[in-house]
């Protein structure tokens, strides 16, 4: 952890001069797999709806160098006051290098997913829950495919705490690492937990739980320490 703990330092010092188009920067601690995830993320909504990205960034995993995966997602949903279900569109893509080929690297297949989205927000938007219906289309795998998406928020205890995650189910057909046979059903959900210790800096943390996902076959539990720039 000690080569690592650098690279940590050196991203939460770059961002925190970023302007405030990126609302925050993550910095995880992964105990399972002993490397370091960045996470930036931005939600903005307008009058048409809202724009949602986040890219992840591992380094140190798989016995690579430097950075070992690169991911991303970017959402947008159209929806005004009138309309009560928002149109979902997003994309999905990345690659993951293994090993110490730095030509050894593994796209992840892009995907497209469409669809409906329905919200509920306090009043004061201290807590929402949303849920999306998508049709998926995974590029090389399915051209008709689906995932179910819940995402929530909830700040608490004068917003001291805020717990907030998602949870994905999909359809893909997936090969394990380790032999075991095929499965066509993946789960990822990721809650976090957080104390904020101002307007800008939080530390907590996440629990990844997964079910099929990323090559492992079977239910896969990674818990996280982190710290949070919020801009």
């Amino acid at each position: 952890m000690k080569n690592l703990l650098p690279i940590a330092i050196a991203f939460v010092a770059m961002f925190s001069t970023l302007s405030s188009k990126a609302q925050n920067l993550q910095v995880h601690y992964d105990f399972e797999r002993e490397c370091i995830t960045s996470t930036v993320e931005m939600f903005r909504p307008d009058k048409f709806g809202n724009t949602y990205f986040f890219i992840d960034m591992d380094y140190g995993s798989n016995g690579v160098e430097g950075v070992s995966l690169a991911y991303w997602e970017i959402a947008r949903v159209f929806k005004t006051d009138k309309m009560p279900i928002g149109i979902h569109a997003e994309f999905n893509g990345g690659f993951l290098r293994v090993g110490g080929d730095p030509n050894e690297a593994f796209g992840i297949n892009n995907a497209w997913l469409a669809g409906i989205d329905y919200s509920i927000n306090a009043e004061d938007f201290s807590k929402g829950f949303t849920i999306k219906a998508l049709y998926k289309y995974i590029q090389g795998k399915h051209d008709a495919s689906y995932q179910f998406t819940a995402v929530w928020y909830w700040h608490f205890l004068d917003k001291k705490i805020t717990f907030s995650g998602f949870a994905d189910f999909w359809r893909e057909d997936n090969v394990y690492f380790d032999g075991n046979d095929d499965t066509k059903f993946v789960f990822l959900s990721e809650p976090q937990l957080w104390y904020n210790i101002n307007s800008n800096i939080s530390v907590g943390g996440e629990v990844e739980f997964s079910s099929n996902f990323a090559g492992v076959h079977g239910f896969k539990t990674r818990p996280t320490l982190a710290a949070k720039w919020t801009f």
